[in-house]
């Protein structure tokens, strides 16, 4: 009787964890999903009226001028312990460069696009008691991104590019090219 009793607790504290545990993920993921979302629209309803406007230099423009304080504005607006950024291997602006944790969990989703795998929508990693981090793959779907980011024919913005950003390596993307993502810390 003790044996079943034992199974038991030990049965139902396993569950209680894992229920615990699932109820953070989906926390996170929440979380993640929402301030991922929220930064997108705000840097990309930003960029799509200076693209609209004047074109690839003013977009430009507001990229080196006001990119990451609008991400700071975001952050702002996101609960207390959530935080969001966008990470890149191949930068531009050397705000945008991933810590050695994140730089290993993009390594993984460029070795699973070069095997032609799908890649996930997101990918949480617990990096510390209470501490996770939620990432959103950055795949270029759009055609105008690759007016900066990719083979730049426009010889003025190659030369402005070049002279905001001396050591960029945000170039030569393709159409469907993961350039980074968007990670979301989230402290509990």
């Amino acid at each position: 009787m003790k044996l079943i009793s034992s199974l038991t607790l030990i049965t139902l504290s396993t569950f209680t964890l894992f229920a615990s545990d699932s109820a953070t993920l989906k926390d996170v993921t929440q979380k993640g999903e929402s301030s991922t979302k929220l930064l997108l629209q705000t840097l990309g309803k930003n960029m799509k009226m200076h693209m609209k406007h004047g074109g690839a230099i003013e977009a430009l423009d507001f990229c080196t001028q006001e990119a990451q304080n609008l991400t700071g504005d975001v952050n702002k607006k996101l609960p207390e312990g959530v935080s969001v950024r966008r990470i890149t291997l191949k930068t531009r602006n050397p705000m945008n460069m991933p810590t050695d944790d994140e730089a290993k969990v993009l390594e993984e989703l460029q070795k699973e696009q070069k095997s032609d795998k799908s890649l996930p929508k997101h990918i949480i990693k617990q990096v510390g008691k209470g501490t996770y981090k939620f990432y959103k793959p950055l795949v270029i779907t759009n055609p105008v991104c690759l007016k900066c980011h990719g083979d730049i024919q426009d010889n003025k913005l190659k030369t402005e590019i070049s002279n905001r950003y001396p050591e960029d390596k945000a170039i030569h993307y393709k159409m469907g090219d993961l350039r980074g993502a968007i990670v979301t810390t989230v402290k509990k």
